[in-house]
């Protein structure tokens, strides 16, 4: 099935973060194009979005988790 992308961000730490809370939460995830974002600018240069997948089975579920994370919860 197609990954869906539930997460963006310029930050690799913080898309491992969120990748690290959907793994513990049981939900499979995958962090996607954070070599290229490290070979077009290198480390800590905002240049080409680093994405947070899951399935697409996941996807509601998964948001909702991140979006709960935000809230504070």
């Amino acid at each position: 099935m197609e990954p869906v992308t539930v997460f963006r961000t310029f930050n690799g730490p913080e898309a491992h973060l969120v990748r690290s809370r959907l793994e513990a939460a049981g939900i499979p995830a995958s962090v996607l194009h954070e070599n290229a974002a490290l070979a077009v600018a290198g480390p800590g240069t905002p240049a080409v979005e680093i994405r947070v997948a899951v399935g697409a089975e996941f996807a509601a579920e998964a948001r909702e988790l991140i979006e709960a994370s935000r809230d504070g919860a």
